[in-house]
């Protein structure tokens, strides 16, 4: 196959770890007799420097022109540090999932048995844990109207919804279901939040549709207790812009590290794929960044964006067996050697 990707490296840490998992792309796709095209795109912080744009118009030309993204992360401290800045890393993120129609945010979260004592759960609560949530990208107080009244002493965030928002977003949240247990859960605030009620009856309206489907609805407050106690009860969660945020990083430190879990960003026609950390400025340049959750999200593009099944289980059997091994970055070593970032990308393509 021909497979043409938009490569988004991005800020701090997203090039060193993007350039690992197109090192095993690369590898894979000589094995398997693919040819891939990447096509590299300024975003976040890099492309503010360049440009003065976070998501400048020629990366989303190039965005759409691709068969998927793959995406590192994009952030830097000197505008976190800076509450008056006019633009932000962020904003280009945000403009990126609208203008993509990126509406659906997947995010795994599995544990690993050679890793299963680095999480700061207790192994008997998190052995078998293997969920998926999907969260809604593009509405609801991330994009509601916001502002400052009372000379700037009171401030508003609107959290907005409509029907054919959340139907779009459960319809994927089903059918995901029917691929694997036939679980699914709806959490939101409904007890409170009117937009929340509009997400329930919306989704009960459409469980006719997916009899086989047994769904269950959790107020987010009892969700982010029970993924701490029991998260292996869950499998597929749907949710909203905001809770999907919080919940979605407090599954991530099941595993024992944000290091190792991908995820894929879903709209009509276009599919981003990023790692779930955010840019680790602090390591950037410094070789050590863990790469191994891009290069999961690039075995999720492999399977999701171009039904390339056998691929996505070589590119985790890799990772897996690096992992077994302790072919590892400094945030998963302990008291073994550490790798840098380079050496853990040449062993992953040596063995595949």
């Amino acid at each position: 196959m021909e497979l043409n990707v938009a490569l988004l490296p991005g800020d701090g840490i997203g090039p060193e770890v993007i350039d690992q998992a197109v090192k095993v792309c690369d590898a894979i796709a000589k094995k398997y007799n693919h040819n891939i095209k990447w096509t590299t795109a300024l975003t976040g912080a890099a492309a503010i420097d360049a440009v003065g744009e976070p998501y400048p118009d020629e990366t989303h030309e190039i965005c759409v022109n691709a068969d998927a993204v793959l995406f590192g992360a994009i952030g830097h401290p000197r505008f976190d540090n800076d509450p008056s800045a006019k633009v932000r890393p962020e904003q280009g993120l945000l403009k990126m999932r609208q203008k993509l129609g990126l509406f659906a945010n997947v995010r795994p979260t599995f544990t690993f048995p050679s890793l299963i004592d680095k999480s700061p759960l207790k192994q008997e609560r998190i052995e078998g844990t293997d969920l998926i949530f999907l969260r809604e990208l593009t509405s609801g107080i991330y994009f509601g109207k916001r502002g400052r009244e009372d000379d700037g002493n009171t401030a508003y965030d609107t959290c907005t919804y409509t029907r054919a928002e959340v139907q779009r977003l459960a319809k994927k949240g089903f059918e995901m279901a029917m691929t694997r247990s036939k679980k699914l859960c709806c959490v939101d605030k409904a007890n409170v939040l009117e937009s929340s009620r509009l997400w329930r009856e919306t989704v009960q309206a459409m469980e006719k549709d997916y009899p086989e489907v047994e769904v269950s609805y959790e107020f987010v407050d009892a969700v982010a207790m029970r993924l701490v106690q029991w998260p292996n009860s869950y499998d597929v969660l749907i949710t909203e812009n905001l809770f999907g945020d919080i919940l979605t990083d407090e599954a991530s430190v099941i595993s024992g590290s944000m290091g190792l879990m991908p995820s894929a960003s879903l709209g009509e026609k276009t599919a981003l794929f990023e790692p779930i950390h955010g840019s680790y400025p602090q390591a950037a340049g410094k070789n050590i960044a863990n790469p191994l959750a891009t290069v999961l999200s690039a075995a999720m593009m492999f399977e999701t964006a171009f039904g390339l099944n056998d691929e996505a289980k070589a590119i985790r059997a890799v990772v897996d067996k690096s992992l077994n091994e302790g072919i590892v970055t400094e945030d998963l070593s302990g008291d073994n050697k550490a790798y840098k970032t380079t050496e853990v990308g040449d062993w992953l393509v040596e063995n595949i």
